[in-house]
């Protein structure tokens, strides 16, 4: 399952991180990491973005990197 597939209002634990290069390097720099606690507060009207709280702030981020980050 990736954070991509999470429902509003559930928490998930990160297992990997799937991107490479950059991409994954930019989600390691937002505070992801592999053990790191996510809860997914809302999603935008589209969809896109999902707003998740992760090691206390909030963090927006798209659709498309959720989908590089497994979770259970």
């Amino acid at each position: 399952m990736t954070l991509k597939d999470v429902k509003v209002g559930q928490s998930v634990t990160v297992v990997r991180l799937t991107g490479e290069g950059a991409v994954k390097r930019r989600i390691m720099d937002m505070g992801i990491t592999k053990g790191v606690g996510i809860y997914v507060r809302k999603l935008a009207p589209l969809g896109d973005p999902v707003e998740v709280t992760v090691r206390g702030y909030e963090l927006s981020i798209r659709r498309a990197d959720a989908e590089m980050i497994e979770v259970r």
